[in-house]
């Protein structure tokens, strides 16, 4: 079962490259990247039942043994956000094909490097998720960003280039960082394996400790979108096409949420930084809904629930305890599926009514009542409406707190439920005026709408076009998978316990990977 390990990396990179061969010729690049996400989404289901029962792959990569060489390690966690990841991935896949054949040689997003540097971000984020030690972590991390620099330009319109240019910036500085992070602890411990230095990190100064730890976090924190270091992405993510805001917006940032939090439970397991974490997860939850609140275009509004719910899972981090790492665990793989959701629904609302922009949307609901069933769902999902995965997930944040006994985390319980029923206001919002509203009262304009935010750099209409039925069927069918989390949520709950509880304690960690 190990050597099914690298293959997660392996294929999509395969998979890259020969669909840039066959560049020209888009139903091989399509068929290409199906097949590889399909099977990359084959082993990861291989990967949970192997780790099911608690036990580790390790991979050491050429024969090194471990420590030497770059080692790859699955366990409960990783194995679970990679086939989330995949299966993330393969929908959005299937959407863009639809788009792609709905419109002939797209220039919102060419073929002929689309779908190569798809497959090179899905190499990266699945790198990530399965990097041993932190030179190859940050080679996952960059191996996702190249190619993001890629998708979120493509097009080459103004908007996207303005986006991408802050974008870029702020993802190099963070690079930047986490690069200057990785040598000071190869200098201070005289290794990158993520084992040894659980091992040897505790032996050093806590000045140095602490210094190299905010290191860290600072640098996971810009790619996680965590306050105050959130500020590029609802001004990056809304300008992309809309395959490539749904990927973004799913996946991306739980790549730097993972990071954050194997730093919390296995490079620096104590609770020095607790209090931090949860005073930034408050400030997340609050500033981010703040935005939203204040959008009229869907895609920002989106973009700041994302900034928002990101909060409720670094909550569960800095908690510190195993109920609140299951529940933040539990709570990310229901963000995934359904932030991706909502920006794919927001896709179809694009083409089919040629806006995002509230203020200028209405009869939605009349005109095709499936997107709206497709935007309801996931919108009640997000907002935590019982008996949804969100409620599920949100109410473990919140017992996890309750739990913890501390006036801190008392605070950031309070917060969070204002935050939950705050974010139902812009949902609700939303459906009233651009799914409930007759068309026919759009000019006469709205209480609701009066004192909204526009994104000043999105044109105010783009055609209508067709939605094609890959795209709704790729949509409906991340749906389902967020219902399916919603009914499956008891194994699921109980799979992301044993993880949190795996993860508190680090020396599994580190025996599971060293050997001993």
């Amino acid at each position: 079962m190990t050597a099914l390990v690298p293959l997660v990396v392996v294929l999509p990179i395969l998979g890259a490259a020969a669909a840039l061969l066959a560049s020209g010729r888009p139903r091989v690049q399509r068929t290409v990247a199906a097949v590889v996400l399909t099977a990359v989404l084959g082993v990861g289901i291989a990967l949970i039942a192997a780790v099911a029962d608690g036990s580790m792959l390790v991979m050491p990569v050429g024969g090194w043994p471990v420590p030497f060489g770059i080692v790859l390690v699955v366990d409960r966690l990783s194995a679970l956000l990679l086939t989330v990841s995949a299966a993330v991935l393969l929908a959005v896949l299937v959407f863009s094909i639809g788009q792609g054949s709905a419109d002939g040689d797209d220039r919102e997003a060419p073929v002929s490097i689309f779908y190569p540097t798809y497959l090179v971000l899905a190499a990266g984020v699945f790198d990530a998720f399965i990097a041993g030690d932190l030179f190859n972590l940050y080679v996952g991390f960059e191996i996702l960003l190249v190619s993001s620099y890629v998708l979120i330009t493509v097009g080459g319109t103004q908007p996207r280039i303005r986006a991408g240019t802050t974008y870029i910036v702020v993802s190099l500085v963070s690079s930047t960082l986490f690069l200057a992070a990785v040598g000071a602890i190869y200098a201070a411990t005289g290794t990158v394996n993520m084992a040894q230095i659980a091992e040897r990190v505790a032996v050093l100064p806590p000045g140095v400790q602490i210094l190299l730890h905010v290191m860290l976090l600072t640098a996971f924190g810009i790619k996680a979108a965590v306050f105050p270091l959130a500020f590029w992405l609802p001004d990056s993510y809304p300008t992309a096409p809309a395959p490539v805001t749904a990927v973004f917006a799913g996946l991306l940032t739980k790549v730097g949420v993972y990071a954050i939090l194997r730093t919390e439970t296995t490079l620096f397991p104590g609770p020095e930084l607790n209090p931090l974490l949860l005073v930034i997860a408050a400030l997340t939850m609050l500033v981010g809904v703040l935005g939203a609140i204040a959008q009229a275009d869907i895609k920002r509004m989106l973009s700041f629930t994302l900034v928002s719910h990101i909060g409720y899972l670094i909550m569960g981090v800095g908690l510190g305890t195993a109920a609140g790492t299951a529940a933040a665990i539990f709570y990310t793989v229901h963000h995934i599926v359904v932030q991706t959701t909502l920006f794919l629904t927001a896709g179809l609302i694009e083409r089919r009514a040629g806006t995002t922009t509230i203020t200028r949307l209405g009869g939605l609901l009349a005109a095709s009542p499936l997107l709206g069933v497709l935007f309801l769902i996931p919108a009640l999902n997000l907002g935590g409406i019982p008996p949804f995965s969100g409620f599920l997930g949100k109410l473990g944040l919140l017992e996890a707190g309750v739990a913890d006994r501390d006036p801190l985390a008392y605070v950031v319980v309070g917060v969070a439920t204002l935050t939950s029923l705050l974010t139902l206001y812009p949902l609700v919002r939303v459906w009233n005026v651009s799914f409930w509203r007759p068309a026919a009262q759009v000019a006469e304009g709205s209480r609701l709408t009066d004192e909204l935010h526009e994104d000043p750099f999105r044109p105010e209409t783009v055609a209508t076009r067709a939605l094609a039925a890959p795209m709704v069927l790729a949509t409906a069918g991340m749906v389902l998978l967020g219902v399916a989390i919603t009914v499956f949520a008891g194994p699921l709950y109980a799979y992301a316990s044993a993880a949190g509880a795996t993860l508190q304690d680090w020396d599994v960690y580190v025996q599971g990977v060293l050997g001993r």
